[in-house]
């Protein structure tokens, strides 16, 4: 699968510039010594991604386990990681959804869950962007591993502050009762799409919407993970 994901990149993409450094990247976004430069993840805990001395489960998740069960991230939310993620979602450079989904998909076993779903927007918030970043990496993140993509599967009922304004003590609240799952997810495998996790609390208050609807496992599928402890 690995191969054919990123061959199929390629050719979904003309001949461009590097995003970071403009140089000639052909059917890149990144040129190969900017992708090289990605800031990699040390030992990560299996359920929240934060640093793990020895990849086990880290303190937090051991004292209060979070309502999702697995979370995978690429790189660490660091420079250059996280002018990409800007790229993508304040100057609409919509290439790098697809380079993203990919370096995702590429990391996603065969069969590893029954639907992939973007982190919502809230509807103000998506007609003031004009698209969702999570939905488009996603979008091609279900494609590349032939799994259903499930877009309005979960809704945003309130436009809550962005969790990166707040400190981490408010972040829980900002989004307590954020979302909705209409659907019933009995018995069904989540794969949740986003570009930034931080302190996690957007997707852990996702996740008990999901389980609330009968979901039986939720994984957190992001481009950059924030570390608190390295």
């Amino acid at each position: 699968m690995r191969s054919s994901v990123w061959s199929g990149l390629g050719r979904a993409l003309l001949p461009q510039d590097c995003v970071l450094c403009g140089a000639a990247s052909g059917a890149w976004p990144l040129c190969p010594p900017c992708r090289a430069d990605l800031p990699a993840l040390p030992a990560q805990c299996p359920r929240c991604a934060d640093a793990s001395l020895d990849g086990s489960v880290c303190g937090a998740c051991l004292r209060a386990a979070p309502p999702f069960d697995a979370t995978h991230a690429a790189w660490r939310y660091e420079f250059p990681a996280d002018r990409l993620v800007h790229a993508l979602k304040f100057r609409a450079r919509l290439a790098l959804a697809a380079f993203f989904g990919s370096v995702l998909a590429a990391r996603f076993p065969p069969g590893a869950a029954d639907l992939v779903v973007p982190m919502p927007l809230h509807r103000l918030r998506l007609a003031e962007r004009g698209f969702n970043q999570a939905a488009e990496i996603a979008r091609h993140m279900a494609r590349a591993t032939r799994t259903p993509f499930a877009p309005a599967l979960a809704v945003r009922l309130r436009p809550t502050l962005p969790q990166s304004d707040l400190p981490h003590a408010e972040r829980a609240g900002n989004v307590r009762g954020a979302f909705r799952c209409h659907a019933d997810l009995r018995g069904r495998r989540v794969a949740v799409v986003d570009d930034v996790m931080t302190s996690g609390a957007t997707l852990a208050e996702l996740a008990r919407a999901l389980k609330r609807a009968g979901a039986a496992r939720v994984e957190n599928w992001v481009v950059t993970r924030t570390l608190k402890h390295v």
